[in-house]
This record gives C-alpha cells, structure tokens and sequence, in this order.
C-alpha cells in the first residue's frame, strides 16, 4: 500500500486519510475517492490529497477486520458489522470470559496492522457488554497476513463467554453479641443483588451461634437443600481451625483452601461439602463493591471448576483499590493530615445522538468547542491537579479541539458500550494515591472554576462535618442534585464497575450519609446535548 500526498489525478480509487473541510464540501476521512469526489475537491481549488493507495495483494480494511472476526474462534459473543477497520464483540448473554492469552499473542505478533483486544480473563460481563475488538491499523494490509490471522483465529478456545447458570444459594449467618441483626438482614439483601446476574437465588438464611458444632449442624441439615453454601461469620476467619472450617470438617466436608492473594479479600475460605462448594466470605462481602469474594462466587455461578492453584494465581492483578467499607490507613498515628490531591476527569466519548448531525462537544460556544470550555474550568480550578480528558466518538477532532491544553487525552475504544466504559478509562488513567476525583460532563460548559472550586472547599467544610476522605460533594441547582460530584478514593473501585450507560447515580443512594450538596446554579442541569438546548445556550449571559 503506498500512502502520502498525491495529486488528484493518482487518486481514483484511493482511501481518503483525513477528513477534507473547504467551505460547503466536506469528504469524510476512509472515503475511496470517485471522479465525482475529485471533481469536487478540484472544484474547491485542491490539487492533491493524502491518500492510500492500496496495492493488487492488499485486503481493504473492512473486509480484513470481517474476515478475522468471522474466523475466530468465539463462543458466546456476537460479532457487530465491520466499519472503519474494526470488529466489536459484544457478550450473547451473561456470564464470565475466558480467554487464552496464547493464540491472543501469537495474533497480534502477526502484523502490527492487525490487532485484537480483549477484556482481561475471568472478567463477569453483562449481554451486550463489548468483550472483544479486532482493528486494522492502515487501511489496507497484506493479504498473507490476513490468511495467516484467519488460520490461527481459526484455532477453538480464543474467547468464551460461559454462561451463568441458576443456582439454590443458602446462606448461613454465624451470631455474635455485637453483630446486628440489620448487618446479618443487609448481608442477605447484598448477596441477593450479586446473584442477580445468574438468576441464581438465596433459598435459605440460617442464622446460628458462632460455634463449630452450631456450623456443623446448620452445614449437614441444609447440604441437600442447594447447590452452593456460603457462610458469613460474625468474626472472619483467622487460621485453619477457626470455627467455620472447623464446622466444617465435623460436617464431613473438607478446606480446599484458606486465603486468597486478593485485597479486599484475603480471608476467604473455599471448601466442599456432598460434592457441593462452601464459601467461608471474608468481611468485605457484606459490601456490594467487587472484592476476592466475586472472584470466586462469578466462577462458580459460571459453571468453572476453582481450585485452590486457580485461588493462589489470582493475585496478579489482585490489589483493588480501596472500597467504602474498608478504607485503608494513610497516615500514621499522630501524623499530620494526608495532602487532598483531587483528578478531573472529563467524559468525553459519547456519540452525541440527539444533537443530530453535529458533534456537540464540537460545537462553538463563545468562539470555542464546548468541550474546551469544560477542559478550561477544571484547568483553572486551582484545587484540581491534574485532568484527563476520555475520548471516544470522533476522538481526533475531539483531541484536537484540546489541543494546546495541559489535558491528558485517553481513548475509551468500547464508547459504544456507554457512559460507564468512559467512567472506567478515566479512573484507570488516575494518578495513583490521587485521594479524589471530580467527574465532569463534556456538555456542560456553563461549570465555571469557581464553581468547582466551592465543590473542593466542601470535603473540609461541609455543614455536616463529614470527614474529607468520605465526603461526596453533588453539584446541585435550586437543590435538585446535578453534575459535577467529587468523589473520594474509597469509592473509586465501585466506579469503575460500573456498567452499561449509566452513571453513578446509585451509588450516591447507597451512601446519603455521606452526600454533601454544593449549590452551583443552572449551570448543574445544563448540559447541551440537543438542539433546543444548544440554542438556550446561545441565549445565556
């Protein structure tokens, strides 16, 4: 494939490289160029284009990505249609991936041109989730390194989604003078919602003394009543002859293992009983954010065998970040306060649907794109230290409506999946130990620095006097709850599992004590992504 700047009269039949702008013609970038298109470009006063000009033995890069896509060998995920070199996989039906690392290497060791992408093995999806992505570089490649592609994509196992199927769960909750029953009611209502996605179910909730002959008694009376057994201790587990394991073993049963190198996590007990699992959960599966509990339970509920060598190979990749319910240390006794270091992540990705034609955050706003005036007031801000800018949808002329700015641009290649693949690619992108971040709409461009700056001062200065490290400050208009909200670390990790296109939302019900409302104005409901609210803007001072 030969490619560069061209005069026309080479350029029949080439792919357009950039999109091409002169007045009332515009040609898309990816466009093979007709006698019509080159009439119209020369009729606009251009004498050459950058081009590529693919060769007899190149494949075009559409065809190449579907040709891959169909060879490969997936189950459970359903190819989308091939357009601007790439194929999206997106998941048939809930459950939890697999992939073989190996054929994905020798792939992509092939041709860099030719590029296959994949979620990480083991990773709980939804349907509908983008699992998979096979994108050509140029726009065209080499039809040897197409068919050498296809025969090793041909090879079965390079990607599965194994299906969650309906489980009996029963629950056995151990008692303790200093438990609560509303901790041991809570416990139920999380672990039903973890279920949710399998269509499993909670059959039974047992509720016994904290005592292994208590434990054995519950284990053998209910053995037959489920499919998997999961107890949670009013005390967690703190050696091999605790009372859970303990319990246990006079059940009949035996510890496959006890611990896990996963952290939130690490207590965990995994055992059998009548050929059927038992969980001993740690304390942090009282909480519904993801922790070495979900590791385990997702597997089971997929029909995967794990096995106490599957536990102790979890550790690559097994330090979370920090959850609500377990907030980690990071001073010490007596020390001075930890320094407030607050990212501005600015979402930036959607596909701006209901805008019509027009790319919203392109759109002009006192001289300048709309997603620029929101870039600018997070840089201002003099309480935020560092910004990141997700792209998605039209991403170059995104990143160039920045350009000049002191924003790090990441590239969210799964927009199509929604908001929460965005939420996602900005908290990945966070400078580590950063104790917050303030996430922003790239549609709002009436968020002033000021304003943000009020959001800041509120996590040390809140009529409620709730503790920096736990507030969650919501930008609010005439007191109905908008955006931006500034977040703490802690729940850093239940943002980024976020999934679908929705926000975060709920997670601000889940812990109303700890919401702090900032009022900023209309410029908190503002966000300009139709038509009608693009000309409201226009009227604004």
């Amino acid at each position: 494939m030969k490619f560069g700047r061209f005069l026309l009269e080479d350029c029949g039949g080439a792919i357009l490289a950039h999109t091409l702008r002169r007045g009332k013609l515009t040609i898309r970038k990816g466009t093979v160029l007709s006698r019509a298109d080159l009439q119209q470009v020369s009729d606009a006063g251009i004498d050459s284009l950058i081009v590529a000009i693919p060769g007899k033995e190149d494949v075009n890069e559409d065809v190449a990505a579907g040709r891959i896509a169909e060879a490969l060998g997936v189950s459970g995920a359903i190819a989308a249609d091939a357009g601007t070199g790439r194929v999206n996989f997106h998941a048939e039906h809930a459950g939890v991936l697999r992939i073989s690392a190996e054929r994905i290497d020798a792939i992509n060791a092939v041709d860099p041109g030719i590029t296959f992408a994949t979620l990480a093995d083991f990773t709980p999806v939804k349907a509908g989730r983008m699992v998979a992505t096979v994108k050509i570089i140029p726009y065209a490649v080499a039809e040897k390194a197409v068919e050498a592609v296809e025969a090793l994509a041909g090879q079965a196992g390079v990607l599965a989604v194994h299906n969650y199927a309906a489980k009996r769960v029963g629950l056995i909750s151990t008692r303790l003078p200093a438990l609560k029953d509303a901790t041991i009611a809570k416990t139920a209502r999380v672990m039903e919602g973890r279920l949710q996605a399998s269509g499993s179910t909670v059959v039974f909730h047992d509720a016994v003394g904290h005592e292994a002959a208590q434990i054995e008694e519950a284990l053998r009376q209910r053995a037959g009543d489920c499919d998997l057994m999961i107890v949670f201790g009013a005390s967690a587990i703190c050696d091999d002859r605790d009372v859970i394991p303990e319990g246990l073993r006079a059940a009949g049963g035996k510890v496959v293992r006890l611990g896990m190198p996963v952290d939130p996590g690490n207590l965990l007990m995994l055992g059998e009983l009548d050929g059927k699992p038992v969980l001993g959960a740690p304390g942090c599966a009282r909480s519904p954010a993801r922790n070495g509990f979900d590791f385990v339970l997702e597997r089971l509920l997929a029909g995967i065998a794990v096995t106490s060598q599957d536990i102790g190979r979890m550790g690559s990749g097994g330090l979370l970040m920090e959850i609500a319910s377990r907030p980690q240390p990071r001073e010490a006794s007596g020390s001075s306060k930890a320094k407030t270091f607050i990212s501005a992540i600015v979402l930036a990705a959607g596909q701006s649907r209901r805008m019509g034609k027009d790319n919203k955050l392109l759109l002009d706003h006192g001289g300048e794109p709309i997603v620029r005036h929101v870039v600018r007031a997070a840089l201002d801000a003099k309480s935020i230290a560092e910004v990141i800018a997700v792209t998605g949808y039209e991403g170059e002329a995104v990143k160039a409506a920045l350009e000049g700015l002191d924003v790090k641009v990441v590239h969210n290649a799964g927009y199509e999946e929604g908001l929460a693949a965005s939420l996602r690619c900005g908290i990945e992108a966070v400078t580590p130990g950063a104790s917050h971040v303030i996430i922003l709409l790239s549609d709002m461009p009436k968020v002033t620095p000021n304003m943000l700056e009020a959001m800041a001062k509120a996590l040390g200065e809140n009529a409620h006097s709730i503790a920096a490290e736990k507030a969650i400050v919501v930008a609010t208009n005439k007191g109905r709850r908008g955006n931006p909200v500034l977040w703490p670390r802690a729940h850093f990790e239940a943002l980024a599992a976020i999934s679908g296109d929705t926000g975060a939302r709920h997670l601000i019900g889940q812990n109303a004590d700890d919401v702090v409302e900032v009022e900023i104005g209309e410029a908190a409901a503002l966000d300009v992504d139709t038509p009608q609210a693009y000309a409201l803007l226009k009227d604004l001072p």
